[in-house]
């Protein structure tokens, strides 16, 4: 038997070839050349009561200047509408105010810094531009008020992906968020058939396990998770079993990793590192494979982020510790946008051969 000293120069050994020595210059030139896209920001829910995201601030974790600083090149903003527009009947109103501060207060007033972008090729197009890509998604099923009219309406404002649910049970969807575990019904598989149809990604963070399987059940495209990080080393229903990582990267999805602080420990009012995020990168790479990792970071979403990854500027501390970890360029490269960009793609190639 092992002496408990030679295991732990055993574990030290292994530990220590897990890092290799990563220059200012090497993380800068990797990082320059990335095409970042991230799946999902939460400014908008501060753009829509009048926040200026041109203007350089402390607040928050996202505005003009630290996503240039970040080099984030697109940036999915979400159309976030609260579960309490259900009892309202102000799901859609709300959804539309949403789109419009995207449209507006974001990409028309800074046009020199965004173009909205609604296809894979025009992200890269933007990029060559000098400029983010803004694209929009919807968190929240119930904006569709229960009819494909309004789905379809949503898609022609430019609206890419459609997350089914967010803290509540919806009669066509289950969520994640509350007890129980109801799967789609029949108008959530005419959901998924119409989005399908229009090229219009599926987002399956915040639903629940059955909704995720009877999707991929019935869907003729990939789909993906905007936000979502790893159940195996964060146990929190929001994140991913193995199973579902596994079933979304063999359809030929991407899970994007979400950077709250509790999604990445498990543990309520825990402080975060930018190691736990490298962490559940490297669950996804385990179990799905490299090109199954994408980043979504729920910045202005949450009330924690990791330390190290305090907003968008802090993405270089990211690319070092990737560097460090031993991932090469092309591995980064996938990861921060590679791998969104071949879903994407493969999206509206499916619709295209319908």
């Amino acid at each position: 038997m092992k002496s408990v000293a030679v295991l732990l120069l055993a574990s030290v050994i292994a530990a220590t070839a897990q890092t290799r020595p990563v220059t200012d210059e090497e993380v800068l030139r990797v990082h320059r050349s990335a095409l970042i896209i991230d799946g999902h920001n939460d400014v908008t829910s501060k753009t829509v009561a009048g926040f200026d995201i041109a203007k350089s601030t402390t607040e928050g974790h996202t505005d003009i200047p630290r996503l240039r600083q970040g080099n984030i090149g697109a940036q999915f903003f979400a159309a976030y509408v609260g579960v309490n527009y259900i009892d309202e009947r102000q799901s859609a109103h709300r959804a539309l105010q949403m789109i419009d501060t995207i449209r507006h207060d974001i990409v028309g007033k800074n046009p020199q810094h965004f173009a909205l972008a609604t296809t894979a090729a025009e992200i890269e197009a933007a990029r060559k531009q000098g400029r983010i890509a803004a694209l929009i998604g919807i968190e929240g099923g119930h904006a569709i008020e229960d009819d494909l009219r309004l789905l379809r309406q949503f898609h022609n404002l430019g609206v890419r992906y459609l997350s089914f649910t967010h803290t509540r049970h919806l009669a066509w969807a289950g969520s994640s968020g509350e007890v129980g575990n109801p799967g789609l019904n029949d108008f959530g598989r005419s959901v998924v058939a119409e989005m399908n149809r229009l090229g219009m990604m599926i987002d399956v963070s915040h639903i629940s396990s059955q909704t995720l399987a009877d999707t991929l059940a019935v869907t003729l495209a990939p789909v993906f998770a905007s936000h979502s990080s790893c159940r195996a080393l964060a146990n929190v229903p929001r994140n991913l079993t193995d199973a579902e990582i596994r079933a979304i990267a063999k359809g030929g999805g991407v899970i994007m990793v979400n950077f709250y602080c509790q999604f990445l420990t498990g543990r309520p009012k825990s402080k975060a590192t930018i190691d736990d995020v490298v962490a559940h990168i490297d669950h996804v790479r385990k179990i799905g494979g490299v090109g199954a990792v994408g980043l979504g970071s729920d910045f202005d979403g949450i009330d924690c982020a990791p330390a190290g990854l305090e907003d968008v500027s802090k993405m270089p501390n990211l690319t070092r510790k990737l560097l460090e970890k031993g991932y090469s360029e092309r591995d980064i490269h996938q990861i921060y946008g590679g791998n969104f960009l071949r879903f994407m793609r493969a999206v509206e190639q499916a619709a295209a051969s319908r």
